[in-house]
Formats: structure tokens, sequence, C-alpha cells
């Protein structure tokens, strides 16, 4: 990966506003896919650091939304439940966490993110 330099302060914003927008999806259906490849389309070719938060961001709410539709089937065997609580907690925690790193320009890796956008 190339290094970044220091960053401003527009671009730690940008980037934790990547992560931030996947709470649309809370409000708006595929809004957490929707919110952060706006926020990356806007501004990845300006800044690094934006581009690969962005991809972070988008790789994670992508890989949550897969887990989610294969958890769904299992819920009428009530073993699902469980799962779909556990992802939504850790959607909602690993939201926050990226978003504050992205603000102080400390690099974060989304746990069970698949790389689906190199």
């Amino acid at each position: 990966m190339e290094e970044i330099r220091e960053l401003s302060e527009s671009e730690r914003n940008w980037a934790m506003l990547c992560h931030l927008s996947a709470f649309a999806g809370f409000f708006f259906p595929f809004g957490g896919i929707i919110g952060p490849l706006v926020c990356w389309l806007s501004r990845k070719d300006d800044s690094l650091w934006v581009d690969r938060n962005g991809k972070a961001s988008l790789n994670f709410q992508i890989s949550m939304l897969l887990y989610i539709v294969l958890a769904i089937p299992l819920c009428f065997i009530i073993v699902g439940i469980p799962i779909v609580i556990f992802i939504g907690v850790l959607k909602v925690i690993c939201i926050i966490i990226g978003s504050v790193k992205a603000s102080k320009g400390e690099d974060f890796r989304y746990p069970l993110s698949i790389p689906f956008i190199q």
C-alpha cells in the first residue's frame, strides 16, 4: 500500500462520512450501501485516504448484507435469530469504531469483511 501523507481535516471528515453514511441503511432500503457508495465515488479521486476508507466501508456493508440474507432462512429454525442480532450489533459497533478511527487518521480493518472492491 502507498504511504499516506499528512491528512487534511477535509480528508478525515470525508473518510469518517464514508463510514457514518452506512447508518442510512437503518432508515432506507439499501441506504447502508448507497450512502458509503455516494461518499466514496464523490471523493475517491481526490484522496487516497478517502478512497481506502470508502472501499473498506462499502465492502463491509456488502458483506453484512450478504450475511443477513444468508441468515434469514435460518430464522425459521430459530438458530438464525441470534445470528441476525449478532450481525446487527457488530455492524453498529464497527461503523462507530471505523468512523472514529477515520476521523483520527488511523487505519481500521473491518472484521468479517469480504474484499469485493479492491
